[in-house]
């Protein structure tokens, strides 16, 4: 965290449509993972409004395909296409990195999955680690040269206020020893997106490459929550919220992801976290806000992102 916040004159109640007001992103290409539905597809849709080239990355390539149709802008600079793109599937992130072709301006790493029950990825790893962080982790260190290719890219983590309530479990990270807690393995996920942030801003910084992770809120109508059903209670921490803090629909819950993607407001900005279009302070107890000690510590950043190279590494030489 630096010691003055980066503020803007948005908020909470801005929409992804009035941050990019005025700006024109043609000749500029952007890949957002999880873009067929939810805030993915309205920051999708909003890149390419204001002109911008988007790909959207989907698991289920015929709702991809049907997402990028209804949301390509008519008569517009800004175009919309898919590919397949199943986080959970190393394999599947190989292959999009292979296809891609030429610079990349802007990585949104949206896609997610929360509180699921205990499935297993088919190397083993917890199914909410591999996909809200392994997945885009490879993607993005597969997609660096092209990152670095656009001479200013941005690198945008979508993570979670749920962050706070842990850190990487480093001793057993795929709950192997553990009892399987899905809040605490989304707690855990969500906590790594942001030191991925952290680590990758340091890293990528000679490369013009910014790498900023935020908390998007409580947004309504998106499938992240498809899961919560099936869990018999969510802690109260996680639940808990301040005055300040209400529900966000969709338009508002894409607004601090395309800031972080393309707003002039945040240039030079890495390796932070934001959310309601500004930076966030510290974390407070009982307060669904701010950012948690451990999810900025820069020792575990750095050691995350060795842990996760060799949970990569691994995979490789096995296959």
């Amino acid at each position: 965290m630096t010691d003055s916040l980066l503020t803007t004159p948005f908020g909470a109640r801005t929409t992804a449509a009035e941050v990019l007001a005025g700006l024109g992103l043609s000749g500029r290409r952007a890949v957002v993972t999880g873009g067929a539905s939810g805030i993915g597809r309205e920051t999708a849709r909003a890149l390419a409004v204001a002109g911008a080239e988007v790909t959207i990355g989907a698991r289920d390539p015929v709702a991809g395909a049907r997402a990028a149709g209804e949301i390509t802008p008519p008569g517009g600079p800004g175009t919309v296409r898919a590919a397949t793109l199943d986080l959970a599937d190393q394999t599947s992130v190989h292959a999009f990195v292979q296809a891609w072709r030429g610079p990349l301006h802007i990585l949104v790493l949206n896609a997610g999955v929360m509180a699921s029950p205990l499935e297993r990825t088919k190397e083993g790893w917890e199914m909410q680690f591999a996909t809200n962080h392994l997945g885009h982790f490879a993607l993005a260190t597969g997609l660096h040269s092209a990152l670095t290719a656009a001479h200013g890219a941005r690198v945008v983590a979508v993570s979670s206020v749920g962050h706070v309530n842990g850190d990487v479990i480093f001793d057993d990270i795929n709950f192997e020893r553990h009892p399987y807690a899905p809040w605490a393995a989304y707690s855990q996920s969500k906590t790594a997106n942001v030191l991925f942030a952290v680590e990758a801003g340091r890293r990528w910084a000679p490369d013009l490459i910014a790498v900023n992770a935020l908390n998007p809120g409580r947004i309504t109508s998106t499938r992240l929550g498809r899961h919560i059903g099936d869990i018999s209670h969510s802690p109260a921490s996680f639940e808990a919220t301040s005055t300040d803090v209400s529900w966000k629909n969709i338009e508002q819950g894409a607004a601090t992801s395309v800031l972080l993607a393309a707003s002039p407001l945040t240039e030079g900005a890495t390796g932070r976290y934001f959310e309601d279009c500004n930076e966030a302070g510290p974390h407070r107890p009982g307060v669904r806000r701010g950012v948690a000690a451990h999810a900025i510590d820069p020792h575990h950043a750095a050691r995350l992102w060795q842990v996760s190279l060799g949970m990569l590494m691994n995979t490789a030489t096995t296959a």
